[in-house]
C-alpha cells in the first residue's frame, strides 16, 4: 500500500504486489514468471531485537518460493565486513541471510557494501545529525575504524546492470566507494558539507555500544534499538578486498564528499524519495475492541475550497511544525527523555505525504485526497492514539474543518495520562485548529493574488 501513491506506480509495466514473506505459498505464487528477484528486506525496525532470527526465517522461505516458482537467480545487497568472531550481531545477521538464500541452489548474485551514503538512510542521518548538533563530540574509539563508504547511487547501478551481466550471476562482490577514510575524516567532511566546520572529537574507550546508542537516540532521530546493532558494527573494518566488479561493471565512483553534497541536495530540496522512517508495517486503524475512547473533537469553517485546507494540512510537521505552538516542542521533547522518537524524525518531504510515512512521532496511517487525513500517534504513550482531520466542503469557497483526537488508555496508566493532558488541550488542539484555518486562508488569498497578476 505504501508504494501504490508514488508517481511511477502507475507505469504500464510496472505490478505492484503486496506478499507476506513468511506465507511460502503467497511468495511463491507472486514469484512465478519472475527470471531474477532481488531481495532486499531487512526487519531491523519491524522485528526489533529478535531481527537476526526473523530475517533468517525469511531468507529461507525466499530462497525455497524462489526455486519453486523457478526464478534463475537473486541479486541481494549485504553488508561488508571481515568474516570471524568479531563480527557484529548485525554483520554477521548479513552473512548469515546470504547463506539462506544461497540455500536453494538459485544462483544468488551478492553486493557487499558497508555506509551506503544517500539521502534518507538511516547511517547517513545518524552521521549528519551528530555532526550537525554537537560541536563536541566524545566518541568511542571506533571513529578511528577504516571504512569504505559507496554513495546510493552507485550501489544502484550495480544492482540494476548485473542483470545485463552474466558473469555475475552467483558470485559475491565487494562495493565501495574510491575512497578508504575512516569515520572520524567522514564526520569531517560532513562538517565541511554542512558548512559547519570540522567538530571536536574526543575519542574515549570507556563508551560501550549500549552507550552510545543510547546517545545516538537522544541525538538523532533514531531509537536505540536501530541504533545499537548500527553502533556494534562501526567497530568493523569494513573494507573492500577485492575490485573485480569494477571492471565487470564501469561506472564513475563518487568520492565521499561528492556522495554527501549530493544526498544533503537531494534532501534539503525534498527530492528524496523514501527515508528510513518509512521501514515497517504500515499502521491501520489501532484494535479497539469495546473499551473506553476518550475523544477531543474540534472544527472550524475556513474560507477556502477543500483542496487548499487539505494541501495546508498535509504540510503539518517537520520544518513547517506543529504550527507554532510550543508545547508540541516541550512533547517532542519528554518523548526522547522517554526513549520515543521525538520530532527529529521530520517528514521526507516538505508538502507531499504518503501512505506509511512518518511525520514526526506521528504516522500516516490514513489519507484520502482532499478530504481526510489520519496520524497514528508513535509517541511512548500509555495507550494507543490518533488525530484524524476532516474537510467537509461547503461549497466552492469554504469548508469546515474537523480536528478529532482518539486516546484509547493501557490500564490506570493510561487513565491518569488523559486526564493530566486534558487540561492543555485548550492550547494544543486548539491553537493548533486556529493556525490551520489561517494557514490555509492566506494559502488560498495569495493564489487568488497571483492568479490575478
Amino acid at each position: 500500500m505504501k508504494l501504490r501513491d508514488r508517481p511511477w506506480a502507475a507505469h504500464p509495466h510496472l505490478e505492484v504486489v503486496a506478499v507476506d514473506l513468511a506465507d511460502a505459498g503467497s511468495t511463491r505464487s507472486s514469484l512465478k514468471n519472475c527470471g531474477a528477484a532481488y531481495y532486499l528486506v531487512h526487519s531491523m525496525i519491524s522485528a526489533g531485537k529478535d531481527y537476526a532470527a526473523h530475517d533468517l526465517m525469511l531468507a529461507r522461505a525466499f530462497a525455497a518460493a524462489a526455486r519453486d516458482a523457478g526464478v534463475r537467480r537473486i541479486l541481494y545487497l549485504g553488508g561488508l565486513g571481515e568474516t570471524g568472531h568479531g563480527l557484529s550481531e548485525h554483520l554477521a545477521s548479513r552473512r548469515a541471510v546470504e547463506a539462506a538464500l544461497q540455500s536453494a541452489g538459485v544462483p544468488v548474485t551478492v553486493f557487499r557494501a558497508a555506509i551506503i551514503i544517500g539521502s534518507g538512510s538511516a547511517s547517513f542521518e545518524i552521521l549528519r545529525y551528530l555532526v550537525e548538533r554537537l560541536p563536541v563530540m566524545v566518541t568511542p574509539r571506533w571513529v578511528s575504524t577504516p571504512c569504505q563508504p559507496i554513495a546510493v547511487r552507485n550501489v544502484i547501478h550495480y544492482l540494476v546492470a548485473a542483470l545485463q551481466v552474466p558473469q555475475t550471476a552467483g558470485q559475491t562482490f565487494d562495493i565501495g566507494g574510491p575512497e578508504v577514510l575512516t569515520y572520524r575524516e567522514i564526520m569531517d567532511i560532513m562538517g565541511e558539507e554542512l558548512g559547519v566546520g570540522r567538530r571536536l572529537i574526543l575519542p574515549v574507550p570507556v563508551l560501550t555500544p549500549r552507550l552510545s546508542s543510547y546517545w545516538i537516540h537522544l541525538v538523532t532521530p533514531l531509537h536505540h534499538s536501530i541504533a545499537r546493532p548500527l553502533a556494534e558494527g562501526l567497530r568493523n573494518p569494513v573494507v573492500c578486498r577485492g575490485t573485480r566488479i569494477r571492471e565487470l561493471i564501469p561506472q564513475p565512483l563518487l568520492t565521499v564528499r561528492e556522495a554527501i553534497r549530493a544526498a544533503l541536495q537531494k534532501a534539503d530540496s525534498g527530492q528524496a524519495e523514501t527515508t528510513w522512517t518509512m521501514a515497517g508495517p504500515l499502521p491501520g486503524d489501532p484494535g479497539w475492541a469495546g473499551g473506553k475512547v476518550f475523544t477531543d473533537s474540534r472544527s472550524t469553517t475556513v474560507r477556502a475550497p477543500a483542496e487548499e485546507v487539505y494541501r495546508t494540512v498535509c504540510r503539518i510537521g517537520g520544518r513547517h511544525g506543529w504550527y507554532a505552538n510550543w508545547l508540541w516542542e516541550i512533547r517532542g521533547f519528554l518523548d526522547r527523555l522517554a526513549g520515543g522518537p521525538g520530532l527529529r524524525r521530520g517528514r521526507r518531504h516538505p508538502d507531499s505525504i504518503a501512505l506509511g510515512e512518518a511525520l514526526d512521532f506521528w504516522r500516516v496511517a490514513g489519507l484520502e485526497p482532499p478530504r481526510l487525513l489520519r496520524l497514528r500517534a508513535e509517541m511512548k504513550l500509555p495507550g494507543q492514539a490518533l488525530l484524524e482531520f476532516r474537510i467537509e466542503p461547503q461549497g466552492p469557497d469554504a469548508c469546515r474543518l474537523v480536528q478529532t483526537a482518539r486516546f484509547h488508555p493501557r490500564g490506570l496508566l493510561g487513565l491518569l495520562y488523559w486526564f493530566a493532558v486534558t487540561p492543555f488541550h485548550a492550547i494544543v488542539f486548539r491553537g493548533m485548529l486556529g493556525a490551520l484555518r489561517r494557514e490555509a486562508e492566506r494559502a488560498r488569498a495569495q493564489r487568488k493574488l497571483s492568479s490575478a497578476s
